[in-house]
């Protein structure tokens, strides 16, 4: 087998139409369109909401809510994902956590949650803590510091 003997398999690749060339193509003069309308002109046709006329589902429906710009997006972390990859004496940062992947990416901030034991002493720097995880950490021998 050489390369100028790879084809395609049959019928997997059809030959493409070139249509309003010339009436013996079969598709000359209007292309397939028919005879004027809406259809046969350029952009012609109805969007994919039009219902006829009858006013579209998505202006019937009743609008909710808002977003507020102002909103803050906290990543929460627990004392269990702290205990799980840190050793004694480490100290955790933002910065840290986004390079061994425990955080995607900092947004406004990130906020210590008490969820779970920690037995090592660690010195943890973040924006937020809850009362349990700071007292946690304390009493694990840690020191917390807020950013």
């Amino acid at each position: 087998m050489k390369l100028h003997d790879l084809h395609p398999a049959a019928g997997s690749r059809d030959n493409t139409v070139r249509k309003g060339r010339g009436t013996g193509s079969g598709l000359g003069k209007t292309a397939g369109k028919g005879h004027k309308g809406q259809k046969a002109r350029a952009g012609g046709g109805k969007g994919p909401y039009f219902e006829g006329g009858q006013t579209p589902l998505q202006r019937r429906m009743p609008k909710r809510g808002f977003t507020n710009i102002f909103k803050k997006e906290i990543v929460p972390i627990n004392l269990r994902q702290l205990e799980d990859r840190f050793e004694a004496g480490a100290v955790v940062t933002p910065e840290v956590l986004v390079e061994i992947g425990l955080v995607k990416n900092v947004r406004d901030g990130i906020k210590i949650l008490g969820n779970g034991e920690i037995t090592k002493a660690l010195t943890v720097k973040a924006q937020g803590f809850s009362k349990t995880a700071a007292e946690k950490i304390a009493v694990a021998g840690g020191q917390i510091e807020v950013i």
